[in-house]
């Protein structure tokens, strides 16, 4: 019996847990060029569920990028559905044609991905605190995707000693971007 429940146990926790390959997105358009994206003003509507599918927080981030030549900073500012607030400031630096390494408070060490075609892969360890004066570290394996001039997906899977434990979704949308149509009616 124990072995059963060790091999569906396995079974469940490999489940799901594949991630795109970022060379498939080698040729995707439009491609995403972060300092292009995310200079100016961009807002972002999101949300973090658990492993069960549960929606535990939901978002809205006002986001503001700067860029000196040599550093893309970008300024989040977080309001949470339960009135909560927070601030995050992100400081990105290229690394070769394709890489980006980056720092902000609460990343363990430095952050590191790289961009491919229309596609953002990023992985970094975050100390994030709760609200009984815990941390915990979690891992972000996170992917943005462009979708077009003005709009970009983004997928974290968040995980603890390598088991999944949610997922943060977001859509962003840059300043400026025209009024989405309302759908067309069936026929």
């Amino acid at each position: 019996m124990t072995r059963l429940f060790l091999s569906a146990l396995l079974a469940t926790l490999g489940s799901g847990c594949a991630n795109p390959d970022l060379r498939d997105f080698a040729n995707a358009e439009p491609a995403l060029d972060l300092v292009a994206y995310f200079t100016g003003r961009t807002q972002a509507w999101g949300q973090f569920q658990d492993r069960f599918g549960n929606v535990r927080r939901r978002f809205i981030v006002d986001i503001t990028g700067t860029w000196d030549g040599e550093i893309l900073t970008l300024t989040e500012a977080f309001r949470y559905h339960d009135g909560e607030t927070e601030q995050r400031i992100w400081r990105l630096r290229r690394r070769g044609a394709t890489g980006w390494e980056g720092t902000a408070d609460g990343v363990v060490g430095t952050a590191s991905g790289e961009v491919s075609g229309n596609a953002f892969n990023w992985r970094y360890t975050f100390d994030l605190q709760t609200g009984n004066d815990r941390t915990l570290r979690l891992t972000f394996d996170d992917w943005m995707w462009r979708l077009d001039e003005h709009v970009l997906l983004n997928r974290a899977t968040v995980s603890k000693f390598g088991i999944t434990v949610g997922e943060v979704l977001i859509f962003f949308r840059r300043e400026g971007a025209p009024a989405v149509p309302a759908p067309v009616a069936a026929r």
